[in-house]
């Protein structure tokens, strides 16, 4: 069985991507680990020498009764969309979330991270610039990342882009499991810059591995990555958008303020970011 880690801070961002985490867990038969963290305030045990254990120890309490409330919530939106019979685990920790995120994949060996893109407390940064390249690359499992006002829709075309490097393959194959279990198609996008440096041969032998699967190549000449895979999301009808950060410095670029702000306001569309190895 699939473990699917989400993240939450219990926001109404996060609980939109609490049902993309059930669906996906319906999906690909897999079971939820809900992360909560929370990071404790900091004190000069100087000025606090008696009672300076009993006020991190209600601070501990106080998430920890908010935590039960808001788990009976999130099991009630279960409910609501029959999806309850989804298996279920929990746990709060204090400390980053980043950490805490990176953390308990390795412990849980977690095999997907699904989790929202515009949540409160401090989390609206971690989508954009450094927190999210650091998870992506580090993390070492796919993160599928929702945004907040994105309704959950059957996953019929996932799109995928590439630079037709062979380490690419690994990943295309795992979106094509994703797309078997979906009975999706999945549309794969080459941008040919001038300096490219991919050969016509390559493609073709790309199209001629993957013929007998539900894939369709497109190559498009352009200098304008961004704008490239933005046209292709509204024309080709994308519902899942899979980006490969082949580095750290591509994928923070790629992912800048003015692009994600297009793609979590305009498309509202989820985006798979599979590991390079």
């Amino acid at each position: 069985m699939k473990k699917i880690l989400f993240p939450t801070d219990f926001s109404e961002a996060a609980n939109n991507a609490f049902v993309h985490a059930l669906e996906f867990a319906k999906l690909v038969h897999g079971e939820l680990i809900l992360l909560h963290t929370f990071e404790l305030p900091v004190f000069d045990n100087q000025f606090f020498p008696e009672n300076y254990a009993a006020i991190y120890d209600s601070v501990e309490l106080s998430e920890f009764d908010m935590f039960k409330d808001e788990i009976l919530k999130l099991r009630a939106i279960a409910e609501a969309h029959h999806l309850d019979k989804i298996k279920m685990s929990h746990r709060l920790k204090d400390g980053d979330l980043v950490s805490n995120i990176k953390g308990t994949s390795k412990e849980e060996k977690i095999d997907y991270i699904v989790m929202g893109t515009s949540c409160a407390t401090g989390w609206d940064s971690f989508f954009i610039g450094t927190n999210t390249a650091s998870v992506v690359t580090q993390a070492g499992v796919p993160v599928f990342c929702v945004p907040s006002n994105a309704p959950f829709n059957a996953i019929k075309i996932i799109g995928f882009t590439t630079r037709f490097r062979a380490k690419d393959k690994k990943a295309l194959q795992s979106v094509l499991e994703l797309a078997h279990k979906a009975k999706a198609k999945v549309k794969c996008l080459y941008v040919k810059t001038s300096d490219s440096d991919v050969s016509k041969a390559t493609i073709a032998k790309w199209e001629e591995e993957f013929k007998s699967e539900p894939i369709e190549f497109f190559v498009i000449d352009s200098d304008d990555v961004q704008a490239t895979i933005l046209d292709f999301i509204m024309y080709k009808d994308i519902d899942v958008l899979t980006l490969l950060p082949y580095k750290r410095g591509f994928f923070e670029g790629l992912f800048k303020p003015s692009l994600t702000k297009k793609l979590t306001t305009d498309f509202e569309i989820p985006i798979l970011s599979i590991p390079m190895e």
